[in-house]
């Protein structure tokens, strides 16, 4: 678009993508507009342009769809961190499943024999690991706390939060005070939360050092909220227990139906929604039901979320991850849940060759549960390992779908079965897990 001044428009709404934008034709340009659900018609101001579309701001509904919803988050459409508040969570799912179902077929040229039944928990308060942005905004005379607005790199001004998990929920406009009143409140980017099954942590990046003062308000915040505060001056490295002075245990999480007690640091990966978490454990186990002669290889192992409730069930596991801090805290996770039966090993597994010796040890089973660019070194290789069943837990449709047709259309396996895990609530991210057979 030209530099003019954009005017709001109005429209009717064709279709949905999967992320909750509605699609609008005008003058042969397609137009993105987040929210917008098909059939209504809308008022929308454009935000970006691009060459073959633009990207525009819902501003009102002028006819509403039946299936339309009311947001139950006051900042929804502001904040970045919600797309699909404006429906059901059934109406959620099935655009999930629809994206998988359509990503496989059309990256991969695969469809599943059968379709799993979606693994479903709460939709709100579920969220316990959070970065929550911060700027001193002299214009507005606060603090802002939150996440990044969805149609500019601003902090959405916000005062609570539906998804984060409690007691954190209600904590945006506490921590707004809490940092406008300390020194380096100009200084300050950035909080990481962590929420335990035994506390909550929060991780606050500075750029500058807290004076004496800033120290005592952060401990008296502490205090006031009951949790951990950190404080992380450059590296992951570089964080520090500011307060409490000691701690008796670390934080962990619990999987009570494998009776596992994984610990981790506030800043470490694990996954977001605990109740779902548990069902998508359960699962796996049931999936690649073990027993206790099979020999089980769990790649991209983190923490040992998989790795240790499988070890519970089969006869030999071996963990294999590419951060040694992983490593090291999956075996000592091993080791407090008292299991002699898993090893764990360090190995990059986006650079294998096919030629490591730790492939050919005769495992029954694989588990890949990959970050988002997916596992396409390893499914090259999966001939090597020759297991008759794999299970294939995805945070990306797309790269699942490409790794899907690898492992079908010239690793020997069938796509026995697949299907959505609603880890993101009110979200377009799609999470899905795949089983494949020989």
């Amino acid at each position: 678009m030209s530099r003019r001044r954009r005017e709001p428009e109005t429209a009717r709404i064709e279709s949905v993508m999967h992320d909750g934008r509605g699609i609008a034709a005008l003058s042969g340009k397609k137009v993105f507009i987040a929210g917008a659900l098909a059939g209504e018609e809308v008022r929308f101001i454009r935000r970006k342009s691009r060459r073959k579309f633009d990207e525009a701001e819902l501003l009102e509904v002028l006819d509403a769809s039946p299936e339309r919803i009311d947001a139950r988050c006051e900042a929804f459409g502001r904040c970045g961190g919600c797309a699909l508040q404006h429906v059901t969570g059934e109406q959620q799912r099935q655009v999930k499943f629809q994206t998988l179902q359509d990503n496989l077929q059309r990256i991969g040229r695969v469809s599943a024999e059968r379709w799993l039944e979606p693994i479903v928990g709460p939709a709100w308060n579920y969220r316990r690991r959070a970065r929550l942005a911060v700027k001193d905004v002299h214009a507005k005379g606060r603090v802002l706390v939150g996440f990044r607005e969805r149609h500019a790199p601003f902090i959405t001004d916000m005062h609570r939060c539906e998804v984060l998990a409690k007691p954190v929920d209600a904590m945006i406009d506490p921590l707004s005070e809490l940092i406008g009143g300390l020194s380096i409140s100009t200084r300050l980017p950035q909080i990481e939360v962590a929420v335990a099954d035994n506390a909550v942590a929060l991780v606050f990046r500075v750029l500058d050092t807290p004076s004496v003062a800033d120290e005592a308000l952060l401990r008296a915040f502490a205090d006031a909220h009951g949790v951990r505060i950190y404080l992380q001056t450059g590296g992951l490295d570089s964080i520090e227990l500011l307060h409490p002075e000691e701690i008796d245990e670390a934080l962990y999480y619990s999987l009570p139906e494998f009776d596992i007690r994984i610990e981790f640091d506030p800043v470490d990966f694990v996954q977001i929604n605990s109740e779902v978490n548990q069902g998508m454990v359960s699962l796996v186990v049931e999936l690649l039901a073990p027993d206790a002669d099979d020999r089980v290889l769990d790649l991209y192992c983190g923490l040992g979320n998989f790795s240790l409730p499988l070890a519970r069930k089969a006869g030999v596991v071996l963990g294999v991850e590419g951060e040694p801090t992983l490593v090291t805290a999956a075996a000592h996770n091993a080791s407090i849940n008292g299991l002699s039966n898993i090893d764990f090993r360090v190995a990059d597994l986006d650079r294998i060759d096919g030629g490591e010796s730790w492939l050919r040890e005769g495992w029954d089973s694989v588990l890949l549960d990959p970050a988002r660019t997916g596992a396409a070194e390893i499914v090259k290789h999966m001939h090597v390992v020759d297991a008759r069943r794999i299970v294939y837990v995805s945070c990306h449709p797309g790269t699942l779908a490409r790794d899907a047709g690898t492992l079908v259309n010239e690793q020997g396996y069938r796509l026995a079965a697949a299907g959505i895990i609603d880890m993101f609530p009110h979200t377009a991210h799609v999470e899905s897990i795949a089983v494949f057979e020989k």
